[in-house]
Protein backbone atom coordinates (compact mmCIF):
# COMPACT_ATOMS: atom_id res chain seq x y z
CA UNK A 1 0.00 0.00 0.00
CA UNK A 2 2.83 2.43 0.86
CA UNK A 3 4.48 1.77 -2.51
CA UNK A 4 1.20 2.42 -4.33
CA UNK A 5 0.60 5.70 -2.47
CA UNK A 6 4.18 6.76 -3.14
CA UNK A 7 3.79 6.07 -6.87
CA UNK A 8 0.48 7.96 -6.98
CA UNK A 9 2.09 10.87 -5.12
CA UNK A 10 4.90 11.18 -7.64
CA UNK A 11 2.40 10.93 -10.49
CA UNK A 12 0.04 13.58 -9.09
CA UNK A 13 2.72 16.00 -7.93
CA UNK A 14 5.26 15.71 -10.73
CA UNK A 15 3.55 14.54 -13.92
CA UNK A 16 1.34 17.64 -14.46
CA UNK A 17 4.42 19.86 -14.14
CA UNK A 18 5.79 18.61 -17.46
CA UNK A 19 3.01 20.06 -19.63
CA UNK A 20 3.00 23.09 -17.34
CA UNK A 21 6.66 23.83 -18.03
CA UNK A 22 6.13 23.19 -21.72
CA UNK A 23 3.10 25.45 -21.77
CA UNK A 24 4.81 28.44 -20.20
CA UNK A 25 7.97 28.04 -22.31
CA UNK A 26 5.98 27.76 -25.53
CA UNK A 27 3.73 30.74 -24.73
CA UNK A 28 6.71 32.84 -23.58
CA UNK A 29 8.13 32.48 -27.09
CA UNK A 30 4.76 33.19 -28.74
CA UNK A 31 3.98 29.65 -29.81
CA UNK A 32 0.33 29.08 -28.87
CA UNK A 33 -1.49 27.24 -31.70
CA UNK A 34 -4.90 27.60 -30.03
CA UNK A 35 -4.56 31.39 -30.36
CA UNK A 36 -3.25 31.27 -33.90
CA UNK A 37 0.36 31.99 -32.85
CA UNK A 38 2.20 29.42 -34.97
CA UNK A 39 5.71 30.91 -35.21
CA UNK A 40 8.03 31.23 -32.23
CA UNK A 41 9.52 34.67 -31.60
CA UNK A 42 10.64 36.92 -28.76
CA UNK A 43 7.92 39.54 -29.05
CA UNK A 44 6.76 38.80 -25.50
CA UNK A 45 10.21 39.52 -24.09
CA UNK A 46 10.37 42.78 -26.04
CA UNK A 47 7.07 43.88 -24.53
CA UNK A 48 8.30 43.01 -21.04
CA UNK A 49 11.55 44.95 -21.40
CA UNK A 50 9.79 47.95 -22.95
CA UNK A 51 7.14 48.15 -20.21
CA UNK A 52 7.38 51.54 -18.41
CA UNK A 53 8.13 51.15 -14.72
CA UNK A 54 9.40 47.58 -15.07
CA UNK A 55 12.68 48.14 -13.26
CA UNK A 56 10.97 50.07 -10.47
CA UNK A 57 8.54 47.18 -9.99
CA UNK A 58 11.43 44.73 -9.79
CA UNK A 59 13.17 47.01 -7.32
CA UNK A 60 10.07 47.17 -5.10
CA UNK A 61 9.77 43.38 -5.26
CA UNK A 62 13.38 42.83 -4.24
CA UNK A 63 13.13 45.36 -1.40
CA UNK A 64 9.94 43.91 0.05
CA UNK A 65 10.78 40.26 -0.63
CA UNK A 66 14.41 40.13 0.44
CA UNK A 67 13.94 42.76 3.15
CA UNK A 68 11.03 40.95 4.80
CA UNK A 69 12.80 37.58 4.54
CA UNK A 70 16.01 38.86 6.15
CA UNK A 71 14.02 40.65 8.85
CA UNK A 72 11.99 37.50 9.56
CA UNK A 73 15.18 35.40 9.81
CA UNK A 74 16.84 37.93 12.12
CA UNK A 75 13.70 38.33 14.23
CA UNK A 76 13.25 34.59 14.57
CA UNK A 77 16.85 34.04 15.61
CA UNK A 78 16.79 36.84 18.20
CA UNK A 79 13.57 35.50 19.71
CA UNK A 80 15.01 31.99 19.85
CA UNK A 81 18.30 33.01 21.45
CA UNK A 82 16.51 34.91 24.19
CA UNK A 83 13.63 32.52 24.96
CA UNK A 84 14.66 28.96 24.00
CA UNK A 85 14.19 26.50 26.89
CA UNK A 86 12.69 29.17 29.12
CA UNK A 87 9.11 29.49 30.45
CA UNK A 88 8.51 32.25 27.89
CA UNK A 89 9.23 29.84 25.05
CA UNK A 90 6.52 27.49 26.29
CA UNK A 91 3.99 30.31 25.91
CA UNK A 92 5.35 31.24 22.48
CA UNK A 93 5.22 27.68 21.13
CA UNK A 94 1.64 27.30 22.38
CA UNK A 95 0.55 30.36 20.39
CA UNK A 96 2.33 29.56 17.12
CA UNK A 97 -0.46 27.38 15.62
CA UNK A 98 -3.03 30.14 16.13
CA UNK A 99 -0.77 32.69 14.44
CA UNK A 100 -0.13 30.37 11.51
CA UNK A 101 -3.84 29.65 11.14
CA UNK A 102 -4.55 33.31 10.37
CA UNK A 103 -4.49 33.57 6.54
CA UNK A 104 -2.30 36.13 4.83
CA UNK A 105 -5.29 37.78 3.15
CA UNK A 106 -7.21 38.30 6.40
CA UNK A 107 -4.03 39.58 8.02
CA UNK A 108 -3.51 42.07 5.18
CA UNK A 109 -7.14 43.29 5.28
CA UNK A 110 -6.87 43.77 9.03
CA UNK A 111 -3.68 45.79 8.61
CA UNK A 112 -5.45 48.04 6.09
CA UNK A 113 -8.21 48.74 8.61
CA UNK A 114 -5.62 49.22 11.35
CA UNK A 115 -2.83 51.23 9.68
CA UNK A 116 -4.55 53.28 6.97
CA UNK A 117 -4.75 57.07 7.54
CA UNK A 118 -8.28 56.66 8.92
CA UNK A 119 -7.55 53.31 10.57
CA UNK A 120 -7.97 52.40 14.20
CA UNK A 121 -4.34 53.15 15.12
CA UNK A 122 -4.56 56.74 13.89
CA UNK A 123 -7.93 57.10 15.61
CA UNK A 124 -6.29 56.17 18.90
CA UNK A 125 -3.42 58.59 18.20
CA UNK A 126 -5.68 61.44 17.08
CA UNK A 127 -5.56 63.24 20.49
CA UNK A 128 -1.77 63.40 20.17
CA UNK A 129 -1.82 64.48 16.52
CA UNK A 130 -4.35 67.27 17.11
CA UNK A 131 -5.49 69.04 13.95
CA UNK A 132 -2.45 67.92 11.95
CA UNK A 133 -3.62 65.61 9.16
CA UNK A 134 -1.82 62.33 8.58
CA UNK A 135 0.31 62.69 5.45
CA UNK A 136 1.92 59.29 5.58
CA UNK A 137 0.63 55.74 5.79
CA UNK A 138 1.94 52.18 5.81
CA UNK A 139 -0.75 50.97 3.41
CA UNK A 140 0.09 51.10 -0.31
CA UNK A 141 3.07 53.33 0.41
CA UNK A 142 5.54 53.86 -2.45
CA UNK A 143 8.43 52.51 -0.36
CA UNK A 144 6.70 49.14 0.41
CA UNK A 145 7.35 49.62 4.14
CA UNK A 146 3.90 48.34 5.10
CA UNK A 147 4.17 45.32 2.80
CA UNK A 148 7.63 44.50 4.15
CA UNK A 149 6.49 44.71 7.78
CA UNK A 150 3.37 42.63 7.08
CA UNK A 151 5.37 39.84 5.42
CA UNK A 152 7.91 39.95 8.24
CA UNK A 153 5.28 39.60 10.97
CA UNK A 154 3.49 36.81 9.09
CA UNK A 155 6.55 34.72 8.21
CA UNK A 156 8.27 34.91 11.60
CA UNK A 157 5.91 32.37 13.28
CA UNK A 158 6.54 29.94 10.40
CA UNK A 159 10.30 30.13 10.90
CA UNK A 160 9.89 29.74 14.67
CA UNK A 161 7.78 26.63 14.17
CA UNK A 162 10.30 25.15 11.71
CA UNK A 163 13.06 25.84 14.24
CA UNK A 164 11.55 23.47 16.80
CA UNK A 165 12.81 20.26 15.21
CA UNK A 166 16.00 21.92 13.98
CA UNK A 167 17.12 23.02 17.44
CA UNK A 168 16.37 19.57 18.84
CA UNK A 169 18.67 18.07 16.21
CA UNK A 170 21.42 20.55 17.07
CA UNK A 171 21.27 19.63 20.80
CA UNK A 172 21.36 23.20 22.10
CA UNK A 173 21.66 22.13 25.74
CA UNK A 174 24.96 20.33 25.23
CA UNK A 175 26.44 23.14 23.11
CA UNK A 176 25.37 25.74 25.65
CA UNK A 177 26.91 23.75 28.49
CA UNK A 178 30.26 23.46 26.72
CA UNK A 179 30.30 27.13 25.71
CA UNK A 180 29.37 28.26 29.21
CA UNK A 181 32.27 26.25 30.64
CA UNK A 182 34.56 28.22 28.31
CA UNK A 183 33.24 31.56 29.59
CA UNK A 184 30.78 32.49 26.80
CA UNK A 185 27.48 34.02 27.79
CA UNK A 186 24.16 32.92 26.30
CA UNK A 187 24.03 35.40 23.41
CA UNK A 188 27.66 34.83 22.42
CA UNK A 189 27.02 31.08 22.37
CA UNK A 190 24.06 31.48 20.06
CA UNK A 191 25.91 33.84 17.74
CA UNK A 192 29.20 31.96 17.46
CA UNK A 193 28.11 28.32 17.83
CA UNK A 194 24.41 27.83 17.18
CA UNK A 195 23.79 30.40 14.41
CA UNK A 196 25.92 28.64 11.72
CA UNK A 197 24.33 25.28 12.54
CA UNK A 198 20.83 26.80 12.63
CA UNK A 199 21.26 28.54 9.27
CA UNK A 200 22.49 25.34 7.62
CA UNK A 201 19.51 23.28 8.79
CA UNK A 202 16.97 26.09 8.27
CA UNK A 203 17.98 26.58 4.64
CA UNK A 204 14.85 24.95 3.23
CA UNK A 205 12.28 26.94 5.31
CA UNK A 206 14.18 30.19 4.65
CA UNK A 207 14.18 29.48 0.92
CA UNK A 208 10.41 28.93 1.09
CA UNK A 209 9.96 32.30 2.82
CA UNK A 210 12.11 34.11 0.23
CA UNK A 211 10.28 32.52 -2.70
CA UNK A 212 6.88 33.35 -1.24
CA UNK A 213 7.79 36.95 -0.37
CA UNK A 214 9.10 37.65 -3.87
CA UNK A 215 6.13 36.12 -5.68
CA UNK A 216 3.22 37.00 -3.37
CA UNK A 217 0.23 38.49 -5.20
CA UNK A 218 -2.77 38.68 -2.88
CA UNK A 219 -1.05 40.47 0.02
CA UNK A 220 0.83 42.79 -2.38
CA UNK A 221 -2.46 43.72 -4.07
CA UNK A 222 -3.89 44.78 -0.71
CA UNK A 223 -0.89 46.42 0.98
CA UNK A 224 1.54 47.17 -1.85
CA UNK A 225 1.73 50.27 -4.08
CA UNK A 226 -0.30 50.58 -7.27
CA UNK A 227 1.79 52.83 -9.54
CA UNK A 228 3.82 50.84 -10.20
CA UNK A 229 2.90 47.65 -8.31
CA UNK A 230 5.32 44.98 -7.26
CA UNK A 231 6.53 42.79 -10.11
CA UNK A 232 4.39 39.76 -9.18
CA UNK A 233 1.25 41.92 -9.20
CA UNK A 234 2.34 43.42 -12.53
CA UNK A 235 2.64 39.94 -14.06
CA UNK A 236 -0.77 39.07 -12.62
CA UNK A 237 -2.24 42.14 -14.32
CA UNK A 238 -0.70 41.01 -17.61
CA UNK A 239 -2.38 37.63 -17.17
CA UNK A 240 -5.75 39.33 -16.76
CA UNK A 241 -5.37 41.41 -19.91
CA UNK A 242 -8.41 40.73 -22.14
CA UNK A 243 -6.25 40.83 -25.28
CA UNK A 244 -5.11 37.22 -25.68
CA UNK A 245 -2.53 38.29 -28.26
CA UNK A 246 -0.53 39.69 -25.33
CA UNK A 247 -0.32 36.29 -23.66
CA UNK A 248 3.41 35.89 -24.57
CA UNK A 249 4.17 39.02 -22.54
CA UNK A 250 2.60 37.50 -19.43
CA UNK A 251 4.41 34.19 -19.95
CA UNK A 252 7.75 35.94 -20.42
CA UNK A 253 7.08 37.95 -17.27
CA UNK A 254 6.36 34.75 -15.33
CA UNK A 255 9.64 33.23 -16.49
CA UNK A 256 11.46 36.39 -15.47
CA UNK A 257 9.83 36.14 -12.02
CA UNK A 258 11.05 32.55 -11.77
CA UNK A 259 14.58 33.70 -12.66
CA UNK A 260 14.44 36.49 -10.04
CA UNK A 261 13.44 34.00 -7.34
CA UNK A 262 16.23 31.64 -8.37
CA UNK A 263 18.82 34.42 -8.26
CA UNK A 264 17.54 35.57 -4.86
CA UNK A 265 17.89 32.06 -3.43
CA UNK A 266 21.41 31.75 -4.81
CA UNK A 267 22.29 35.17 -3.38
CA UNK A 268 21.11 34.21 0.11
CA UNK A 269 22.94 30.89 -0.10
CA UNK A 270 26.12 32.68 -1.14
CA UNK A 271 25.85 35.27 1.65
CA UNK A 272 25.26 32.57 4.27
CA UNK A 273 28.23 30.57 2.99
CA UNK A 274 30.39 33.68 2.86
CA UNK A 275 29.56 34.70 6.43
CA UNK A 276 29.83 31.25 8.03
CA UNK A 277 32.68 29.69 6.03
CA UNK A 278 34.92 32.40 4.60
CA UNK A 279 34.47 35.56 6.68
CA UNK A 280 34.13 33.66 9.94
CA UNK A 281 36.73 35.48 11.97
CA UNK A 282 33.91 36.82 14.15
CA UNK A 283 33.49 33.29 15.49
CA UNK A 284 36.94 33.09 17.09
CA UNK A 285 37.80 36.70 17.93
CA UNK A 286 37.79 35.82 21.63
CA UNK A 287 34.87 38.03 22.60
CA UNK A 288 32.86 36.01 25.06
CA UNK A 289 30.08 38.48 25.82
CA UNK A 290 27.40 39.75 23.48
CA UNK A 291 23.85 41.07 23.73
CA UNK A 292 20.84 40.94 21.45
CA UNK A 293 17.21 41.88 22.11
CA UNK A 294 14.74 39.05 21.94
CA UNK A 295 12.01 38.78 24.54
CA UNK A 296 10.49 42.15 23.67
CA UNK A 297 10.55 41.38 19.92
CA UNK A 298 7.97 38.63 20.33
CA UNK A 299 5.20 41.01 21.34
CA UNK A 300 4.72 42.75 17.95
CA UNK A 301 4.51 39.32 16.29
CA UNK A 302 1.81 38.25 18.75
CA UNK A 303 -0.09 41.49 19.39
CA UNK A 304 -0.53 42.57 15.76
CA UNK A 305 -2.68 39.55 14.74
CA UNK A 306 -4.44 39.83 18.10
CA UNK A 307 -5.38 43.45 17.36
CA UNK A 308 -6.59 42.63 13.86
CA UNK A 309 -9.48 40.40 14.91
CA UNK A 310 -11.44 43.05 16.91
CA UNK A 311 -10.88 45.59 14.11
CA UNK A 312 -12.40 43.21 11.54
CA UNK A 313 -15.26 42.42 13.91
CA UNK A 314 -16.11 46.06 14.61
CA UNK A 315 -16.00 47.10 10.97
CA UNK A 316 -18.31 44.23 9.99
CA UNK A 317 -20.99 45.56 12.39
CA UNK A 318 -20.30 49.29 12.04
CA UNK A 319 -23.01 51.40 10.39
CA UNK A 320 -21.50 54.79 11.16
CA UNK A 321 -17.91 55.33 12.26
CA UNK A 322 -16.69 58.87 11.79
CA UNK A 323 -13.08 59.90 12.16
CA UNK A 324 -11.56 60.34 14.80
CA UNK A 325 -14.04 58.36 16.96
CA UNK A 326 -12.46 55.38 18.66
CA UNK A 327 -15.58 53.24 18.32
CA UNK A 328 -18.51 53.21 15.89
CA UNK A 329 -21.40 55.46 16.83
CA UNK A 330 -23.98 53.13 15.27
CA UNK A 331 -24.02 49.38 14.78
CA UNK A 332 -26.09 47.30 12.39
CA UNK A 333 -26.58 43.76 11.10
CA UNK A 334 -27.47 45.04 7.65
CA UNK A 335 -24.25 43.94 5.95
CA UNK A 336 -24.36 40.49 7.52
CA UNK A 337 -27.98 40.04 6.41
CA UNK A 338 -27.09 41.33 2.96
CA UNK A 339 -24.09 39.03 2.39
CA UNK A 340 -24.92 36.01 4.53
CA UNK A 341 -26.64 33.92 1.85
CA UNK A 342 -23.73 34.44 -0.56
CA UNK A 343 -21.12 33.93 2.16
CA UNK A 344 -22.52 30.50 3.02
CA UNK A 345 -22.03 29.32 -0.55
CA UNK A 346 -18.44 30.57 -0.43
CA UNK A 347 -17.89 28.81 2.89
CA UNK A 348 -19.24 25.61 1.37
CA UNK A 349 -16.89 25.82 -1.61
CA UNK A 350 -13.93 26.57 0.67
CA UNK A 351 -14.70 23.69 3.02
CA UNK A 352 -15.19 21.17 0.18
CA UNK A 353 -11.84 22.13 -1.39
CA UNK A 354 -10.09 22.08 2.00
CA UNK A 355 -11.48 18.70 3.09
CA UNK A 356 -10.68 16.97 -0.20
CA UNK A 357 -7.20 18.47 -0.63
CA UNK A 358 -6.17 17.99 3.01
CA UNK A 359 -7.41 14.38 3.08
CA UNK A 360 -5.67 13.43 -0.18
CA UNK A 361 -2.47 15.22 0.85
CA UNK A 362 -2.59 13.38 4.19
CA UNK A 363 -2.86 9.99 2.45
CA UNK A 364 0.04 10.89 0.17
CA UNK A 365 2.18 12.05 3.10
CA UNK A 366 1.49 8.90 5.12
CA UNK A 367 2.33 6.69 2.14
CA UNK A 368 5.61 8.51 1.50
CA UNK A 369 6.60 8.46 5.17
CA UNK A 370 5.81 4.77 5.51
CA UNK A 371 7.97 4.02 2.49
CA UNK A 372 10.84 6.10 3.87
CA UNK A 373 10.66 4.32 7.24
CA UNK A 374 10.27 0.77 5.91
CA UNK A 375 12.64 0.95 2.95
CA UNK A 376 14.99 3.71 4.12
CA UNK A 377 14.20 5.71 0.98
CA UNK A 378 13.07 9.24 1.57
CA UNK A 379 10.86 11.29 -0.72
CA UNK A 380 12.82 13.09 -3.46
CA UNK A 381 13.56 16.63 -2.35
CA UNK A 382 12.07 17.99 -5.57
CA UNK A 383 8.60 16.77 -4.59
CA UNK A 384 8.77 18.88 -1.43
CA UNK A 385 10.79 21.75 -2.86
CA UNK A 386 8.86 22.58 -6.04
CA UNK A 387 5.58 23.70 -4.40
CA UNK A 388 7.44 25.78 -1.80
CA UNK A 389 10.36 27.26 -3.72
CA UNK A 390 8.97 27.91 -7.20
CA UNK A 391 6.68 30.96 -7.64
CA UNK A 392 3.04 29.94 -7.82
CA UNK A 393 2.42 32.33 -10.69
CA UNK A 394 5.04 30.66 -12.88
CA UNK A 395 3.82 27.10 -12.22
CA UNK A 396 0.11 27.77 -12.42
CA UNK A 397 0.20 29.79 -15.60
CA UNK A 398 1.98 27.00 -17.44
CA UNK A 399 -0.60 24.52 -16.12
CA UNK A 400 -3.38 26.89 -17.19
CA UNK A 401 -2.05 27.10 -20.75
CA UNK A 402 -1.79 23.32 -20.90
CA UNK A 403 -5.29 22.76 -19.44
CA UNK A 404 -6.94 25.21 -21.81
CA UNK A 405 -5.43 23.28 -24.72
CA UNK A 406 -7.41 20.18 -23.71
CA UNK A 407 -10.96 19.58 -24.91
CA UNK A 408 -13.71 19.77 -22.31
CA UNK A 409 -13.99 21.47 -18.93
CA UNK A 410 -11.09 20.76 -16.56
CA UNK A 411 -11.29 23.68 -14.14
CA UNK A 412 -12.61 21.63 -11.19
CA UNK A 413 -10.00 18.79 -11.28
CA UNK A 414 -7.26 21.30 -12.08
CA UNK A 415 -8.17 23.41 -9.04
CA UNK A 416 -8.29 20.34 -6.79
CA UNK A 417 -4.89 19.25 -8.09
CA UNK A 418 -3.40 22.67 -7.33
CA UNK A 419 -4.74 22.67 -3.76
CA UNK A 420 -3.39 19.15 -3.17
CA UNK A 421 -0.08 20.09 -4.78
CA UNK A 422 0.49 23.08 -2.47
CA UNK A 423 -0.91 21.44 0.69
CA UNK A 424 1.15 18.23 0.43
CA UNK A 425 4.56 19.69 1.46
CA UNK A 426 3.14 21.28 4.61
CA UNK A 427 1.34 18.09 5.64
CA UNK A 428 4.48 16.05 4.97
CA UNK A 429 6.67 18.39 7.02
CA UNK A 430 4.13 18.39 9.87
CA UNK A 431 4.19 14.57 10.02
CA UNK A 432 7.88 14.00 9.35
CA UNK A 433 9.03 14.64 12.93
CA UNK A 434 6.43 12.41 14.70
CA UNK A 435 6.94 9.65 12.12
CA UNK A 436 10.71 9.62 12.59
CA UNK A 437 10.38 9.62 16.39
CA UNK A 438 8.04 6.63 16.46
CA UNK A 439 9.61 3.59 18.14
CA UNK A 440 9.53 0.80 15.57
CA UNK A 441 10.12 -1.79 18.29
CA UNK A 442 6.41 -1.54 19.07
CA UNK A 443 5.59 -2.75 15.57
CA UNK A 444 8.17 -5.54 15.86
CA UNK A 445 6.61 -6.66 19.14
CA UNK A 446 3.15 -6.71 17.58
CA UNK A 447 4.43 -8.72 14.62
CA UNK A 448 6.12 -11.20 16.97
CA UNK A 449 2.72 -11.89 18.55
CA UNK A 450 1.39 -13.08 15.20
CA UNK A 451 -0.35 -9.89 14.07
CA UNK A 452 -0.18 -8.97 10.39
CA UNK A 453 1.66 -5.83 9.31
CA UNK A 454 -1.54 -4.02 8.33
CA UNK A 455 -3.36 -4.91 11.55
CA UNK A 456 -0.30 -3.91 13.62
CA UNK A 457 -0.29 -0.54 11.87
CA UNK A 458 -3.99 0.03 12.57
CA UNK A 459 -3.91 -1.19 16.18
CA UNK A 460 -0.52 0.12 17.33
CA UNK A 461 0.98 2.84 15.15
CA UNK A 462 -2.14 4.72 14.07
CA UNK A 463 -3.52 5.32 17.60
CA UNK A 464 -0.15 6.61 18.83
CA UNK A 465 0.30 8.96 15.87
CA UNK A 466 -3.35 9.99 15.59
CA UNK A 467 -2.91 13.35 17.40
CA UNK A 468 -0.13 14.34 15.00
CA UNK A 469 -2.18 13.13 12.02
CA UNK A 470 -5.16 15.26 13.06
CA UNK A 471 -3.04 18.40 13.43
CA UNK A 472 -1.29 17.70 10.10
CA UNK A 473 -4.70 17.44 8.42
CA UNK A 474 -5.62 20.81 9.95
CA UNK A 475 -2.41 22.28 8.52
CA UNK A 476 -3.31 21.01 5.05
CA UNK A 477 -6.86 22.36 5.35
CA UNK A 478 -5.64 25.80 6.42
CA UNK A 479 -3.21 25.89 3.47
CA UNK A 480 -6.07 25.08 1.11
CA UNK A 481 -8.33 27.70 2.66
CA UNK A 482 -5.70 30.39 2.05
CA UNK A 483 -5.05 29.61 -1.65
CA UNK A 484 -5.84 32.52 -3.97
CA UNK A 485 -3.87 32.13 -7.21
CA UNK A 486 -4.64 28.40 -7.76
CA UNK A 487 -8.36 29.02 -7.39
CA UNK A 488 -8.36 32.10 -9.61
CA UNK A 489 -6.11 30.80 -12.37
CA UNK A 490 -7.19 27.18 -12.70
CA UNK A 491 -10.77 27.71 -11.56
CA UNK A 492 -11.36 29.95 -14.59
CA UNK A 493 -13.41 32.32 -12.43
CA UNK A 494 -16.07 29.64 -11.87
CA UNK A 495 -14.94 28.52 -8.41
CA UNK A 496 -15.37 31.23 -5.79
CA UNK A 497 -14.07 30.88 -2.25
CA UNK A 498 -13.80 33.16 0.75
CA UNK A 499 -10.20 33.97 -0.15
CA UNK A 500 -10.92 34.99 -3.74
CA UNK A 501 -13.86 37.16 -2.69
CA UNK A 502 -11.91 38.72 0.19
CA UNK A 503 -9.11 39.77 -2.16
CA UNK A 504 -11.56 41.08 -4.76
CA UNK A 505 -13.48 43.13 -2.20
CA UNK A 506 -10.42 44.39 -0.31
CA UNK A 507 -9.87 47.11 -2.92
CA UNK A 508 -13.49 48.27 -2.69
CA UNK A 509 -14.67 51.43 -1.03
CA UNK A 510 -16.84 49.79 1.63
CA UNK A 511 -14.73 48.79 4.60
CA UNK A 512 -17.69 47.06 6.23
CA UNK A 513 -17.85 44.47 3.47
CA UNK A 514 -14.06 44.07 3.53
CA UNK A 515 -14.14 43.60 7.30
CA UNK A 516 -16.93 41.03 7.04
CA UNK A 517 -15.15 38.89 4.45
CA UNK A 518 -11.81 39.30 6.17
CA UNK A 519 -13.35 38.16 9.46
CA UNK A 520 -14.99 35.12 7.87
CA UNK A 521 -11.79 34.22 6.04
CA UNK A 522 -9.85 34.45 9.32
CA UNK A 523 -12.37 32.52 11.41
CA UNK A 524 -12.62 29.45 9.18
CA UNK A 525 -8.99 28.26 9.63
CA UNK A 526 -9.13 29.14 13.32
CA UNK A 527 -12.21 26.96 13.74
CA UNK A 528 -10.47 24.13 11.88
CA UNK A 529 -7.41 24.39 14.12
CA UNK A 530 -9.54 24.62 17.26
CA UNK A 531 -11.48 21.47 16.36
CA UNK A 532 -8.26 19.67 15.42
CA UNK A 533 -6.66 20.66 18.72
CA UNK A 534 -9.63 19.37 20.72
CA UNK A 535 -9.71 16.12 18.75
CA UNK A 536 -5.96 15.58 19.13
CA UNK A 537 -6.17 16.13 22.88
CA UNK A 538 -9.06 13.68 23.13
CA UNK A 539 -6.97 11.15 21.21
CA UNK A 540 -4.04 11.74 23.55
CA UNK A 541 -6.21 11.23 26.64
CA UNK A 542 -7.50 7.93 25.30
CA UNK A 543 -3.88 6.74 25.12
CA UNK A 544 -3.16 7.68 28.72
CA UNK A 545 -4.04 5.17 31.47
CA UNK A 546 -6.66 6.09 34.07
CA UNK A 547 -4.11 6.04 36.87
CA UNK A 548 -0.47 6.83 36.28
CA UNK A 549 2.12 5.71 38.87
CA UNK A 550 4.27 8.33 40.50
CA UNK A 551 7.94 7.69 41.21
CA UNK A 552 9.83 10.07 43.54
CA UNK A 553 7.20 12.75 43.03
CA UNK A 554 7.61 12.73 39.22
CA UNK A 555 4.65 11.70 37.12
CA UNK A 556 5.44 9.64 34.03
CA UNK A 557 3.26 10.10 30.96
CA UNK A 558 5.04 7.72 28.58
CA UNK A 559 2.21 5.56 27.32
CA UNK A 560 4.68 3.20 25.67
CA UNK A 561 5.93 2.07 29.09
CA UNK A 562 2.45 1.14 30.32
CA UNK A 563 1.38 -2.52 30.39
CA UNK A 564 -0.60 -3.78 27.45
CA UNK A 565 -4.04 -5.25 28.22
CA UNK A 566 -5.13 -8.06 25.92
CA UNK A 567 -8.76 -9.04 25.50
CA UNK A 568 -9.52 -12.71 25.71
CA UNK A 569 -11.16 -14.23 22.72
Amino acid sequence: MARLLFAITLTVCCLPLLPGVGGILASAFAFVPTLGLMEANISGWRHVIAWPGLYQSIQLTLISGLGSSLLAVALSFMILQATWQTPIWQKISARLPALLALPHVAFAIGLVLLLSPSGWLFRLLSPLLGDNPVTWALVQDPYVIGLTLALTLKETPFLLLMSLSVLRQIDVSRLTMVSTSLGYNRTATWLKVILPLWLAKMRFPIFAVIAYSLSVVDVAMILGPNTPPTYAVLVWQWFNDPDLALLPRASAGALLLFALCGLALLLFRFLAWLGCQCLNRWQYTGRRHAWLPGKSLWWPVFITPLAIMPVLLMWSFALRWSFPDWLPSRYSLRFWEQELSYVWSLVGNSIVLAVISASVALLFAIGCLERSVNQQRSVPRAVIAIPLLVPQLSILFGIQVAVYSLPGQWHVPATLWAHIFFAFPYVYLALDGPWQQFDMRLMQTARSLGVSAMLAWWRVKLPLLLPAIILAWAVGASVSLAQYLPTQLLGAGRINTLTTEAVSLSSGLDRRISGLYGLMQAMLPLIVFALATVMSRVAERRLLPTSTPTISGAQHHDTVCQPTHHKRA
